[in-house]
């Protein structure tokens, strides 16, 4: 009457069922499906799409780095927001040996968009002014499409 059963060891070898017998989960999509990427690879996606655009016209911007960040950084300890708006992108001018930055601020960005032709066009918006604040010109200049809706 004693016929235990051991119980299962657990070895290092893999899982081969969940504990429903239903087997392990996978990915919902292949890596190569648009669903299967991040929102910040498709915000990054949005960013480069932008530039791609600009750089046909401004062959200069291949010196320009163009990052995305989470949000945009304090300075220094104890600094706290003013009531200025918050930051959407900002544009670091080449010195001291370093190439010029073009930064957009992506959790700012979704914010403020609603789908992503919305954020794709204030992503533009963003880079054209960024570009054209680097360069010395208007946004105009940089783009002629740059304020149509």
């Amino acid at each position: 009457m004693d016929n235990r059963v051991p119980p299962r060891s657990a070895g290092p070898g893999p899982r081969r069922r969940d504990r429903h017998g239903r087997g392990m989960r996978g990915p919902i999509a292949p890596p190569q499906v648009p669903l299967a990427a991040s929102r910040a690879e498709v915000f990054a996606d949005l960013v480069q799409d932008s530039v791609d655009r600009l750089e046909r016209h401004w062959p200069q911007l291949a010196e320009v780095d163009f990052v995305v960040l989470e949000v945009p950084r304090l300075d220094g300890p104890g600094q706290s927001w003013s009531d200025e708006p918050v930051p959407l992108g900002a544009a670091v001018a080449a010195r001291d040996g370093r190439r010029g930055q073009v930064i957009v601020y992506r959790r700012p960005v979704e914010i403020r968009s609603k789908g992503r032709d919305e954020r794709a066009a204030l992503v533009h918006e963003i880079v054209v002014e960024q570009v054209a604040d680097l360069l010395g010109l208007t946004p105009e200049t940089v783009d002629p499409r740059y304020g149509e809706d």
